[in-house]
């Protein structure tokens, strides 16, 4: 530690205000920025800036000249701003117990709106008409389709599995995708 800033603590801690002062001049900005970096809002920050100082020196008894004076301080400016979070903090319910009041206990209900009954059955009925279109196509067509698009076949598989050209595959699908197209026109 710069003996300067060393002698400024032993008259500050004999009660000369300069050499509080100083130390306060000398390391406002960085206390800030530590303090600001974790409470984001300058405002309050500037009020913890305050709190940090009070805190410091009237615990400056206590700081031990064999580690750097910079940061026992901003170590007390972290541990500032991490008390002003925790006050800050929203108390939580806990949804498994039941909240006390002075008409005795009630049970939170929370509300499942991942239900919906006109959807679910919107999607079965839609579900149930593609596997009605791709049954109804010609065997050739069905048997591509389901390969490629439910067993996840490569085309390559697919030709080795019925015994024909991989060109032959992919026309095969592509001509049961169009028929599915037009069976499947009025489900959106």
């Amino acid at each position: 530690m710069p003996e300067l800033e060393r002698q400024k603590i032993a008259e500050a801690l004999s009660g000369d205000q300069k050499a509080y002062e100083y130390l306060v001049k000398k390391h406002r900005p960085s206390v800030f920025h530590i303090i600001n970096r974790m409470i984001r809002n300058d405002d309050i920050s500037a009020e913890l800036v305050q709190e940090t100082f009070m805190k410091a020196f009237s615990s400056l008894a206590s700081y031990r000249s064999e580690y750097r004076f910079s940061t026992w301080l901003y170590k007390i400016a972290a541990n500032t701003s991490i008390d002003h979070l925790r006050k800050r903090r929203i108390k939580a319910l806990s949804l498994d117990r039941p909240i006390e009041t002075k008409d005795g206990e009630v049970e939170i209900e929370v509300p499942d709106y991942s239900f919906h009954p006109g959807l679910d059955l919107e999607r079965k009925e839609k579900r149930f008409s593609i596997e009605e279109a791709i049954t109804s196509l010609p065997e050739k067509y069905r048997q591509v389709i389901i390969y490629r698009h439910t067993d996840d076949k490569s085309y390559e598989e697919i030709a080795d599995l019925l015994s024909i050209p991989v060109g032959t595959v992919k026309a095969r699908i592509f001509r049961a995708r169009e028929l599915l197209k037009k069976k499947l026109k009025h489900i959106r």
